[in-house]
C-alpha cells in the first residue's frame, strides 16, 4: 500500500498560479511599451535639464536672484491653460472697461497689457495671442468694435511684444524703445480711426493748437519767430514719442515689481534704477 501523498501529488491551485505570475509593473510596463504617448512622455521627462554654466551666468545676469520658470510643455488643451488665459484676457478687458467709464488718471492705463504679457510668460505665445484676441471679443461685446480695436491695437499687440522680449531677456532699453514705438504707431493708429469715425480730420486740430502753443512758448522765450508746419509736426511727434517712452518705462516699473512676487520675473532694470527703487 503506498502512501497517499506519493500517489497523488498535490496540484497546483490556479488562482495561486495566476497570481505568483502576474506582476503590475511588468503589466504596466508592457502596456506603456505599446502606447507611443507613453514613449514620449517618457522621453520628455528623461530628458536632461541641468544648463550650462555659460546659460547660468546668463540668466544671473539678466535676471539676477529672480530666475524665470522653466517654459511650461504642456497639452495646449489642459483645463489650467485654458483657465489663466480667459482669466487675465477677461482682467484686461476689464481694467480697459473700467478706465474708460471711471478714468482715475493714468493709473489703470499701467495695467492694460501686462496680463496679456503674463500670459506669454507662463504659456507661451500661441496663449498670449489667444488671450489678446479673446480681449478684444469681450470689449467689442461690452463695448463696441471701435474701442476693442483701440484696445488691441497697440496695448494688445504691447502685451505680446513685452511677453516676447522679457522671455529673451531682452534689456530695458531694447523693450522700452521697441514698446514706444509701438505706442506711437498706435497713437497714429488712434487718430486715424477717429478721424474715419467722426468725419474730421484730428491731426489737423492736433496741428493747430500745437501751433498755438509754440507760439506762445516763443513770446514768452522773446523769439520773433513763426513755426513752420514741418517744425510743428515734428514737435508732434517728438511729444508723442516722448510720452510713449514715459509711459512704457512706468510699465515696466509696474511689470517688474509685480510679476516678481507672481514668480514670473523680468529681466533686471540698470543699476540706477535698482538704486533708486531701493529693491533687490
Amino acid at each position: 500500500m503506498t502512501d497517499s501523498s506519493e500517489a497523488n501529488p498535490p496540484q497546483d491551485n490556479p488562482s495561486e498560479r495566476a497570481d505568483s505570475s502576474f506582476d503590475p509593473a511588468t503589466v504596466s510596463q508592457d502596456a506603456a511599451s505599446d502606447d507611443p504617448s507613453w514613449l514620449e512622455a517618457e522621453a520628455e521627462l528623461t530628458r536632461p535639464t541641468a544648463p550650462s554654466d555659460e546659460h547660468d551666468r546668463l540668466q544671473d545676469k539678466i535676471f539676477g536672484q529672480h530666475r524665470p520658470r522653466t517654459p511650461r510643455t504642456v497639452d495646449p488643451a489642459l483645463p489650467l491653460m485654458m483657465v489663466e488665459t480667459a482669466f487675465l484676457a477677461s482682467a484686461a478687458s476689464l481694467v480697459f472697461l473700467v478706465n474708460y467709464y471711471f478714468p482715475i488718471g493714468p493709473l489703470l492705463r499701467l495695467f492694460f497689457s501686462i496680463p496679456i504679457a503674463l500670459t506669454y510668460l507662463r504659456w507661451g505665445s500661441r496663449a498670449a495671442w489667444m488671450s489678446a484676441l479673446v480681449s478684444g471679443l469681450l470689449l467689442s461685446v461690452l463695448m463696441g468694435p471701435a474701442r476693442s480695436i483701440l484696445f488691441v491695437m497697440p496695448y494688445g499687440l504691447m502685451g505680446v511684444l513685452f511677453g516676447v522680449l522679457w522671455r529673451r531677456g531682452a534689456s530695458w532699453g531694447v523693450s522700452i524703445g521697441i514698446g514706444s514705438l509701438l505706442g506711437t504707431i498706435g497713437f497714429f493708429f488712434r487718430i486715424w480711426l477717429v478721424s474715419l469715425l467722426l468725419g474730421d480730420d484730428l491731426w489737423l486740430y492736433a496741428t493747430s493748437q500745437t501751433t498755438d502753443l509754440l507760439e506762445w512758448l516763443f513770446i514768452k522765450l522773446g523769439f520773433l519767430f513763426q513755426p513752420s508746419l514741418e517744425l510743428v509736426q515734428a514737435a508732434i511727434i517728438i511729444m508723442i514719442l516722448l510720452n510713449n517712452v514715459v509711459y512704457v518705462f512706468v510699465v515696466h516699473l509696474v511689470a517688474w515689481l509685480l510679476l516678481d512676487r507672481l514668480g514670473d520675473p523680468i529681466p533686471r532694470p540698470p543699476k540706477w534704477v535698482q538704486v533708486l527703487m531701493d529693491y533687490e
